[in-house]
C-alpha cells in the first residue's frame, strides 16, 4: 500500500529547504510507485554497506548488527505486504531507511554515511538487471532444449524450405529446428556478455566524487557478487549502459521469437497443416466454434514492440545527459521493468508452445515434394558429374523443370530419354539425387541440411548446454 504525502517530506533533503514540495512535484518526483520492486536489492546492498562500514572502524559494531536486523525487519514487512510505502519518501531507498529509523533509532542515522542516493540506486539497478540476465539465461536454456527436442525428433523428416514464403529446396524439420537454437543460442551467449560487463559495483562511488571516508569498495563488491568496484566514480553513478545491453538484447532475442511466433502461425494455419498446438496454448472463436487460434503465438509476436520501444525510451533518456548523475535518470527503470517481464512472458509461452508441439510429418513431406522444391540437387549433379559450368546447368535443370510442369508430373517421372533429349551428359545416375530425400541426404556439407549433419549438431548442442548447466 501507498501512504499519502506527509508535511515533513522536507526532512529528507536536510536543512535547505523550509517548505514541503508542491504536490504536483511531489507526484513528478517520486519514484516509489515503481522502484519498490527494488526492495531486496536495496536492503541487499545497505546490509553490505553496513558491514563494511563497520569493518573499517567507521561505525560501531552494535550500530552495524542494529542495522542489519533491522534491516531484515523490513525486508520481511515488505515480502508480507505489510509495509507502508510512502510518496512523501520519494522511493525505495528513503522508504526503507525511514522504515529502520522507526525500528531502531538513531543507529539507522549512520547507515548512509559514504554513500549516496546516487551510488545506492546504481547498484540496486544493476543487481536486478543482473539477476535478470540470469533469468533470461535460464529461460533460454529451457527453449533451446524444446526445440534440441524437435530437432532431434524429425531429424529426417522432410520439408520445404522457403524463400519468399515460395518453396525453395526441400529441408529437414530438425534443420528448420536447429536455425532456431542457433538463433536463441546467441541471445544466450548476449544475455552472458552483457552480465560480465555489468558485473562490477558502483556502491562506494557516493554521489560523484567518492568519499573521504577509508571504505573498503573491494569488500562490498565481494559481498554482492560483484568481480569488482567500478574505476571511476564519475561513471559509476551515470552509467545505465548495462541496461542498455540489457533491453538490447531482450529486443534481438524478441524479434528471433516473434519470427518462429509468426512461422507458427502459419504453420497451423488450414492451408498449411504442418503442426498443431496444443490447447493450452491456444484459444476459441466465441462465434465460430471450429476454430482454433495460435493467441500464444500471436501475442509472443507482439511483444517485440514493447520490449524494442522500451530500449529506444531509455536510449532516448541517456543520450544527452552530462555526467554524472541527472534526474532524467529515474526514467530508466519502468521500461527495463516492463521489457524483463514480457520477455520472460515470451519465453516461457514460447518453451511451452515447442514442448507440446506436434509436427505433421506426412504433410510436410507432401508440401516437400511438391512445386518442385530439389532441382538444385539435378543442377550440382550436372556440374559435378556431367561438367557443366554452373550457369549451363541452371538452364538446364529450368528446362527440365519446364518440361515436368507441362506434363503435370515431378522430375523424378521424368524418362532418361526425356531428359537426355535436353542434354546428352544426363545418365541413369541422375535419379539418385532427385526426389526430396535424396536431395537432403546429398546436403551434407557443415550445417547443411542433411540429417547426419543435423544430428552432429543436435549433440553438439547436448555437449554444450550440458557445458553451461
Amino acid at each position: 500500500m501507498t501512504e499519502q504525502p506527509s508535511s515533513t517530506a522536507n526532512q529528507m533533503w536536510g536543512g535547505r529547504f523550509a517548505a514541503g514540495p508542491d504536490a504536483i512535484m511531489e507526484a513528478i518526483n517520486a519514484s516509489i510507485g515503481f522502484d519498490q520492486r527494488l526492495y531486496a536489492q536495496d536492503i541487499r546492498g545497505s546490509r553490505a554497506h553496513a558491514a563494511m562500514l563497520a569493518a573499517q572502524g567507521i561505525i560501531s559494531t552494535s550500530d552495524a548488527e542494529a542495522i542489519g536486523e533491522g534491516l531484515l525487519t523490513v525486508l520481511s514487512e515488505i515480502e508480507k505486504g505489510d509495509f507502508p510505502f510512502s510518496t512523501a519518501l520519494e522511493d525505495i531507498h528513503m522508504n526503507v531507511e525511514s522504515r529502520l529509523k522507526e525500528l531502531i533509532g538513531e543507529p539507522a542515522g549512520r547507515l548512509h554515511t559514504a554513500r549516496s542516493r546516487n551510488d545506492q540506486v546504481a547498484t540496486d539497478f544493476r543487481l536486478w538487471v543482473r539477476g535478470q540476465c540470469d533469468a533470461a539465461i535460464e529461460g533460454l536454456g529451457a527453449l533451446i532444449r524444446a526445440a534440441l527436442s524437435q530437432a532431434e525428433r524429425g531429424a529426417d523428416w522432410v520439408m520445404p524450405g522457403f524463400t519468399h514464403l515460395q518453396t525453395a529446396q526441400p529441408v529437414t524439420w530438425g534443420h528448420h529446428m536447429m536455425a532456431y537454437v542457433e538463433m536463441f543460442g546467441r541471445d544466450l551467449s548476449r544475455f552472458e556478455d552483457a552480465r560480465r560487463r555489468m558485473n562490477e559495483s558502483p556502491l562506494g562511488a557516493a554521489a560523484l566524487a567518492g568519499t573521504s571516508f577509508p571504505i573498503d569498495r573491494e569488500a562490498t563488491a565481494r559481498a554482492l557478487g560483484f568481480d569488482r568496484p567500478m574505476a571511476n566514480s564519475l561513471d559509476a553513478v551515470s552509467d545505465r549502459d548495462f541496461a542498455l545491453e540489457f533491453l538490447s538484447a531482450s529486443a534481438i532475442c524478441a524479434v528471433h521469437l516473434s519470427r518462429l511466433a509468426e512461422e507458427l502461425v502459419i504453420w497451423s494455419s488450414a492451408q498449411f497443416r504442418f503442426v498443431t498446438l496444443s490447447d493450452r496454448f491456444s484459444t476459441g472463436s466465441s462465434i465460430m466454434p471450429q476454430k482454433k487460434n495460435p493467441d500464444a503465438a500471436e501475442l509472443i509476436r507482439a511483444k517485440i514492440g514493447r520490449i524494442l520501444g522500451a530500449a529506444v525510451a531509455l536510449f532516448v533518456v541517456m543520450k544527452g545527459l552530462p555526467l554524472a548523475y541527472s534526474k532524467d535518470m529515474q526514467e530508466d527503470k519502468e521500461q527495463v521493468f516492463d521489457a524483463a517481464d514480457n520477455l520472460m512472458l515470451a519465453l516461457a509461452a514460447m518453451t511451452g508452445m515447442l514442448s507440446d508441439l506436434t509436427a505433421n510429418r506426412e504433410r510436410l513431406e507432401a508440401a516437400a515434394g511438391a512445386g518442385f522444391s530439389a532441382p538444385a540437387g539435378l543442377a550440382d549433379w550436372l556440374v559435378r558429374e556431367a561438367g557443366l559450368p554452373f550457369r549451363d546447368a541452371h538452364h538446364v535443370t529450368g528446362a527440365l523443370v519446364a518440361m515436368a510442369e507441362k506434363q503435370g508430373i515431378d522430375l523424378p517421372d521424368l524418362s532418361l530419354e526425356q531428359m537426355q533429349s535436353v542434354h546428352p551428359a544426363i545418365t541413369a545416375d541422375i535419379y539418385g539425387v532427385l526426389g526430396v530425400h535424396n536431395s537432403v541426404a546429398s546436403r551434407t556439407s557443415y550445417g547443411g541440411t542433411a540429417p547426419a549433419q543435423v544430428r552432429a549438431q543436435i549433440a553438439r548442442w547436448k555437449q554444450k548446454l550440458g557445458e553451461i548447466a
